[in-house]
C-alpha cells in the first residue's frame, strides 16, 4: 500500500497574531487560482520517492486536466532539471498538470538513476504507478491523456513506461537516447501509442546508431526504434521528410523532420534527426532550432488512449467497432456491460487497470457476452480480446 505525504511550505508569522490570521486567509483565497508547485512524497517498494506536481492556474477542479510525467537524466535532480527544460509556461497555457519526478541512486553506479543496471529487483514503474494513483485521486486528472517525457537516461525510460504502462500512457517524447533492449524484449502495447523522438547524430552518450559491445546490443538504433513504433501503428514504414529552417547557423547542427503516417494520414511517430547534435534538448542547449519543450507538448496533447485525437485513423474505438469484431456497451456503464463478439470461435478477454495490470479475465463465444464489473472500481480500463482492443469506462 502507498502512502502520501505532502511537504507544503509555511508561512513565516509576522508582527501580531491578527495579521497572521489575515494573511493566511488571504493566501487560502489567493491559491484558489495561482499557480502551485508542490513537493511531494510517498513509500513506494519500501523507498521514501519524491516528485514534484506543479498545477496551473487555471485549474478549478471543474475540468480533467491532461498529466505529463517529464523524468530527469541520469545523476540528475528535480531542481536542476526543472531549472533547464522549465515546462511550467506551457502548462499554463496548455492547462496540463506537469510532474518531475526524483530517481533513486543505483547502488551499480551511485547516480540518481531511473531503471537501474542489472542484476536489480529495483523497479521505477511501480514508482509512476503509485504517483498517477496519487495524483488521480487528489486532481481531477483526464485518465485518457497521460503523457511522458525525458532526457537521456529519463528518455529511456519514458520507453519503457510506453511499453510496460501502455494501458495508461497515451503518448511519449524522448530527447536524447534510443530504446533500451529491456524494454523492447518487454514492450507489449495494447492501443495506438504516440511517440516523438529527439536525437543528435554527433551524440557521444546515446548513439544514434544503437550501442552494441562484446557481441551484445544495448540499444536499438533510432531507425530500429523507429520502424518498431510505425509498425506496430500501422503506418508506412516509409517516412515523409522536411528540413526544419537553420534559424540558428551559429550553433553547428541543422535539423531534419521524420513523421510516419498510417493510411489516414495521421502520423503516430514523428522524429527530429539533429544533424551534428550532441547529448541536447535543443532550445535549451545545443540546437536552436527546435525547442524540445514545445515540441514535445504540441506531439503528445494530440493524442489519448484512443489514439490521434480529431483524426480520421483508426482509433481503438473506431477500429474495433468499424471490423465489428469486438464491441463493448454500455460505454460508460454504472455496472455490467455487454461484448458482442462476432467471431465463430471462442475467444479469452482480458482487462486492463490505467497502470496496465490484469484485473479480470475470461471466456467469450459468439454473440453477446454479459461482463460483471462488481470487483471494478470507477475508472478507466483497457478490454483486449486478442489483437482488437478498446477502452471502457466505469463510472460510480
Amino acid at each position: 500500500m502507498h502512502y502520501i505525504v505532502k511537504n507544503r511550505k509555511k508561512y513565516a508569522m509576522k508582527t501580531t497574531k491578527q495579521f497572521f490570521i489575515y494573511a493566511f486567509f488571504m493566501m487560502g483565497s489567493l491559491l484558489v487560482n495561482a499557480q502551485q508547485q508542490i513537493n511531494s512524497t510517498l513509500v513506494c517498494d519500501g523507498n521514501t520517492r519524491s516528485y514534484t506536481i506543479y498545477i496551473p492556474a487555471s485549474y478549478n477542479g471543474e475540468l480533467a486536466f491532461p498529466l505529463l510525467f517529464n523524468f530527469h537524466g541520469g545523476g540528475g535532480d528535480i531542481q536542476g532539471y526543472l531549472s533547464l527544460v522549465d515546462m511550467r509556461p506551457i502548462a499554463d497555457t496548455a492547462n496540463v498538470i506537469l510532474v518531475y519526478p526524483q530517481a533513486l541512486t543505483d547502488p551499480e553506479n551511485g547516480d540518481a538513476t531511473w531503471m537501474h543496471k542489472e542484476p536489480t529487483d529495483h523497479d521505477d514503474v511501480l514508482f509512476v504507478e503509485a504517483m498517477l494513483s496519487a495524483i488521480s485521486s487528489e486532481y481531477n486528472v483526464n485518465l485518457s491523456r497521460i503523457y511522458a517525457c525525458g532526457y537521456s537516461n529519463g528518455g529511456e525510460f519514458a520507453y519503457d513506461i510506453a511499453c510496460r504502462m501502455n494501458a495508461s500512457i497515451a503518448a511519449v517524447g524522448a530527447v536524447a537516447r534510443t530504446m533500451y533492449m529491456g524494454s523492447f524484449n518487454n514492450c507489449a502495447p495494447v492501443h495506438p501509442t504516440g511517440i516523438l523522438t529527439i536525437l543528435g547524430t554527433a551524440d557521444a552518450i546515446s548513439d544514434y546508431n544503437g550501442i552494441n559491445f562484446g557481441g551484445i546490443q544495448y540499444y536499438l538504433s533510432a531507425d530500429d526504434v523507429h520502424e518498431y513504433w510505425a509498425n506496430f501503428n500501422n503506418c508506412d514504414t516509409n517516412p515523409d521528410i522536411t528540413n526544419v529552417p537553420n534559424t540558428d547557423a551559429s550553433d553547428g547542427s541543422t535539423v531534419e523532420k521524420y513523421s510516419w503516417s498510417d493510411a489516414s494520414g495521421c502520423a503516430y511517430v514523428e522524429h527530429f534527426k539533429v544533424i551534428g547534435g550532441g547529448h541536447d534538448w535543443p532550445g535549451v542547449f545545443g540546437n536552436m532550432d527546435i525547442n524540445a519543450s514545445q515540441e514535445i507538448w504540441r506531439f503528445v496533447s494530440r493524442y489519448d488512449l484512443s489514439g490521434l485525437i480529431d483524426c480520421n485513423s483508426s482509433s481503438v474505438n473506431e477500429m474495433q467497432q468499424g471490423s465489428i469484431h469486438l464491441n463493448a456497451y454500455p460505454n460508460p456503464t454504472q455496472g455490467n456491460f455487454t461484448i458482442d463478439w462476432n467471431e465463430a470461435y471462442s475467444a479469452t478477454y482480458q482487462i486492463y487497470s490505467i497502470v496496465g495490470g490484469l484485473v479480470q479475465s475470461g471466456e467469450l463465444i459468439n454473440g453477446s457476452n454479459m461482463i460483471s464489473t462488481d470487483g471494478l472500481n470507477a475508472n478507466v480500463y483497457m478490454i483486449k480480446v486478442g489483437q482488437y482492443t478498446q477502452r471502457i469506462i466505469k463510472t460510480p
